[in-house]
């Protein structure tokens, strides 16, 4: 019997000997029957591509295996491919068209195209200097005698009227031209794109380039008519001898304006234009003369002119090269010029800034260093107010020879000026020009110091050891008030070259600029510090974070007076007696070893100078010393930039010194007074006061009789001590 819970079981649809209740095969059995065999279709398919027999590819959409068999695919035609790499490149075009558009200076193309042009003013207004080219006033084509616009276009553009920027009949004759010529003898720019090209900085040759500088006419094109750009053409095209425009041209050349030019003089102001530089007829009138008269053949042939009128042109004479009026560099110039182009900004075409210089005070300061007959030595002085306004700068003896400026670019080591430092530590330390130290040679590690002179005077005061130059006071001293304070008070005067941490400071063995020690001596002077040199008329404000960081500080007026003091005991009593004037005047002499830098550097009323000489080389200058040339240039200069007469009585002398002795170096060399003489062996050994020596007879072997003029110095120049380092 059977179980009433057992439910009859599915019947299998894969059986093959299932039969329906009827007696006949299931209705889905043909169709199982269709898949078995589709599939083994399928598989025996793969396999022969696997095996590389079947040529028709595999349709691995296994989905397919239970679907009805598509038709095999056809083959696509190849326009269709051709048609589809053609809309990609059309859409590469379009998208680098519009980079090119975006990066493109249009806007910059509206713009004169001129280059920058700076000119310095003195304080006065007067120009000084000129930076850059020389820029012609802007002219309008429409108001030019017709023969002087179409010897342009003939020679450069004769579509130009009837082109949209890029003339492609131009193009292909210049290409045929210079295919037969076997190089390029020929251009296919037109007048705009030639004003195109000056929208760019760089001159590179590159594909790029090209399709940018067509873009640009094509702006120029729709922007502007076909005067204005003739008209910014000739206004800006470059002419040779730094020499832009027209009319700056026409002036240059033929000393006349552009509406005055004839026919032949305007040929060979386009005949410039290929090549200016090469062609320009102040140095090449042979060549500018040639092209001239091919200028003068193309405006014939474009029916400008007639033949008799061709014929009728005469090669043309140009006005001699002439110096510029205005320098293109000065050390003060050079100087100034970064921090000038600065303050001018973007410069579109000229700017005019106007310094701080003294055209006076600049005259007297080149007449001073000229009448100073130095001859081989090197020379620099630097004027400033108290405020670091400088108003006069000497960078050498000769800027047209030596172009380095030995007032802001050489580094010296400054000798005894250093000393200044020293004792301001020491009199922020509570020390007078009242206390005393010993002027006794000292050791401090394995240093000994010297005085230049040799002779060591005891227990001095500290206003003694400054106006005599002590090199030991000034090591005790800076052994005393240490090293560290020295630094110190040499970066809050505005010292910012690198310092050593060493004794031998005190004596002036690092480096400084001359600007930048004058600068210094200027901050006692102003009395407050640092002192920032400029030469900018106009100063800028200072952020908030400037000022506050960067401000001045107000020197103690205790501390200021006994400055003072010590530095007009250097003039009045000591090594400055030389620099001596009928005004109160405030200074320190320097001589490093070897005499091989000479300085003094110290003010009067509202003017700070400093003064340096020696060699480039740094060599030796026997006899050269702080209290002499550069005490009598920096009196000579004060003289005349203060208006002050020169002083009636020679200066009185800090001791009694046998004029037979020689000072010696810190090597115990004696060394040759400026002006001074060593006799012996039946000759005499003169020194200049250039440091040059002479040989002469000795005084016996001379004829009696007064000596020679030679011989007759005044009594302050009378040889006496001199500083050392």
């Amino acid at each position: 019997m059977a179980d009433p819970l057992e439910r009859p079981m599915r019947p299998d649809p894969f059986d093959t000997n299932r039969s329906s209740s009827s007696g006949d095969r299931e209705p889905y059995a043909y169709e199982r029957e269709r898949l078995i065999t589709e599939r083994e279709r399928l598989r025996q398919k793969y396999e022969a591509e696997r095996d590389g027999s079947d040529p028709e590819p595999y349709d691995r959409d296994f989905g397919a295996a239970y679907a009805t068999p598509s038709a095999p695919r056809r083959k696509r035609p190849i326009g269709r491919w051709i048609l589809r790499g053609a809309g990609i490149g059309i859409v590469l075009l379009v998208i680098a068209i519009i980079w090119l558009a975006i990066t493109a200076p249009l806007s910059k193309s509206l713009q004169p195209p001129t280059p920058p042009s700076i000119t310095l003013t003195a304080d006065d207004g007067t120009p000084i200097a000129r930076r850059g080219a020389i820029i012609g006033k802007s002219v309008d084509a429409s108001k030019l005698p017709p023969h002087v616009t179409q010897a342009f276009l003939a020679i450069e553009d004769r579509r130009f009227y009837s082109h949209w920027g890029v003339d492609p009949r131009g193009i292909a004759r210049a290409a045929w031209a210079n295919m037969g010529s076997g190089g390029v003898r020929q251009g296919g720019s037109t007048i705009t794109q030639q004003l195109a090209k000056n929208a760019f900085l760089d001159s590179d040759r590159t594909a790029t380039r090209k399709i940018r500088e067509a873009m640009i006419a094509f702006w120029l094109e729709a922007w502007l008519s076909k005067n204005e750009i003739l008209s910014r053409y000739l206004s800006n095209v470059y002419f040779g001898d730094n020499t832009y425009g027209i009319s700056a041209a026409a002036k240059h050349y033929f000393g006349r304006t552009p509406d005055k030019l004839n026919v032949g003089q305007a040929a060979m102001l386009a005949g410039l234009v290929k090549a200016p530089s090469r062609l320009a007829p102040t140095s090449n009138l042979e060549g500018a003369r040639k092209r001239e008269a091919v200028v003068v053949g193309a405006m014939v042939d474009a029916g400008f002119l007639t033949k008799a009128e061709g014929d009728a042109v005469q090669p043309q004479r140009v006005l001699g090269s002439r110096p510029s009026q205005l320098p293109n560099g000065t050390y003060f110039a050079d100087w100034i010029l970064p921090e000038a182009r600065d303050q001018a900004g973007e410069i579109k075409t000229e700017a005019t800034v106007q310094t701080t210089l003294d055209p006076r005070l600049q005259r007297a300061a080149e007449r001073t260093v000229a009448r100073a007959g130095l001859r081989q030595a090197q020379v620099a002085l630097v004027a400033m107010r108290p405020d670091g306004r400088v108003v006069a700068m000497i960078g050498g003896k000769n800027y047209a020879k030596s172009p380095f400026n030995r007032a802001t670019q050489a580094r010296r080591q400054p000798g005894s000026t250093f000393k200044l430092f020293v004792y301001l530590a020491a009199m922020r330390q509570g020390l007078t020009p009242d206390s005393t130290i010993e002027d006794r040679p000292v050791t401090i590690g394995d240093w000994t110091p010297k005085n230049s002179d040799g002779r060591y005077q005891g227990t001095i005061t500290l206003r003694q050891a400054f106006a005599r130059s002590s090199n030991v006071a000034a090591a005790r001293l800076t052994q005393q008030v240490g090293v560290k304070a020295v630094i110190k008070a040499a970066r809050d005067l505005g010292i910012s070259t690198p310092i050593p941490s060493e004794a031998t400071i005190g004596l002036g063995t690092s480096t400084v600029s001359l600007l930048e020690l004058t600068a210094a001596y200027a901050a006692i002077a102003r009395e407050q510090y640092p002192v920032q040199p400029r030469g900018l008329a106009d100063v800028r404000e200072k952020g908030w974070y400037q000022s506050l960081t960067g401000g001045a500080t107000e020197m103690p007026s205790k501390i200021h007076d006994e400055m003072l003091d010590l530095l007009a005991a250097s003039i009045r009593t000591g090594t400055g007696r030389g620099a001596n004037l009928t005004v109160d005047a405030f200074g320190k002499t320097g001589t490093t070893s070897d005499n091989k830098d000479a300085l003094f550097v110290g003010f009067a009323r509202d003017l700070v100078v400093g003064v340096w000489v020696g060699n480039d080389d740094n060599s030796s200058n026997p006899g050269l010393s702080g209290g002499g040339i550069p005490a009598r240039i920096w009196r000579d200069f004060m003289q005349s930039a203060l208006g002050i007469a020169p002083i009636a009585a020679p200066p009185p002398a800090v001791e009694e010194v046998d004029p037979d002795a020689l000072p010696v170096d810190e090597q115990d060399n004696s060394i040759l007074p400026l002006g001074g003489e060593i006799e012996g062996m039946g000759f005499n050994l003169k020194m200049g006061e250039d440091g040059t020596i002479s040989v002469g007879p000795s005084r016996r072997d001379r004829q009696e009789g007064p000596p020679p003029r030679d011989d007759r110095r005044p009594p302050e120049e009378e040889p006496g001590f001199d500083e050392g380092q």
